[in-house]
């Protein structure tokens, strides 16, 4: 394991929280810009349409791993094309103390509202804060044990490339008699940027690591002039905690 993700802590690890803690990495928030985009959300969120493939009439049950950000939502329209698992529900974490999601720091009403326009039922699993490890893990085993009695065999997830991340999912879900599914898994990041915005994404900054970005990319929208403006040698979808996203269409 990197010493990247050492500093992590296998929960923040799980979450593919970049944070290494909370004095390291403070992040910048633009609170009007970052509301009014929440307020403008689309109908739907990548809900299954004519073009979705399936695959027979019976396939995998599966929960797609939901951060509130673009790469998650655009894992949930690339699975539901390839139309190989039938996805159920998106799964994601809850800070008991803030009601926020854990991953992003987006207030929970505004993931009910994504899991609406999305069509899929919400999975939350709340964690304390601060969450030790052996805590968080406890909670995603129920967790997965709630998933393996409704008949969900595999769990979807939007990481990119960090090694070290996709090596403790596979682990933890080796555990529980899951299977993970990477359906973006080592995409040239540049191209799958620019595809999201051309494929209707509709996704706003919602935090951003002042250490690497201006902050005032915070609240911008993910679109193609926001990819044009980032500094040469960031990751044009945010990878190693640039920024985080918030998806509001597609």
């Amino acid at each position: 394991m990197s010493a990247r993700g050492r500093r992590s802590g296998a929960a923040l690890i799980w979450e593919k929280n970049r944070r290494q803690d909370a004095g390291a990495t403070k992040w910048a928030l633009q609170g009007a810009a970052y509301r009014g985009a929440t307020q403008r959300f689309a109908p739907t969120l990548f809900r299954p349409g004519e073009g979705e493939v399936r695959v027979g009439a019976s396939r995998p049950k599966a929960w797609l791993s939901w951060s509130s950000g673009k790469d998650s939502a655009w894992a949930l329209r690339v699975a539901r094309e390839r139309g190989e698992l039938d996805i159920v529900a998106l799964l994601t974490t809850v800070n008991q103390a803030f009601g926020r999601i854990a991953m992003h720091g987006v207030r929970e009403s505004l993931v009910d509202a994504q899991a609406e326009r999305a069509g899929l039922p919400l999975v939350k699993v709340p964690i304390p804060y601060p969450c030790p490890n052996d805590a968080y893990e406890r909670a995603m085993a129920a967790a997965m044990e709630r998933a393996r009695g409704e008949g969900v065999t595999h769990i979807v997830f939007g990481d990119l490339f960090l090694e070290d991340i996709r090596q403790y999912r596979e682990q933890q879900l080796a555990r529980c008699a899951m299977t993970p599914v990477f359906p973006l898994w080592q995409l040239e990041t540049a191209g799958l940027a620019r595809e999201m915005v051309a494929g209707g994404l509709v996704a706003w900054l919602a935090c951003i690591d002042p250490r690497k970005l201006d902050r005032s990319f915070a609240g911008r929208k993910f679109d193609a002039r926001l990819i044009e403006d980032l500094p040469a040698g960031i990751d044009r979808c945010g990878g190693y905690g640039a920024f985080h996203t918030f998806a509001s269409g597609g």
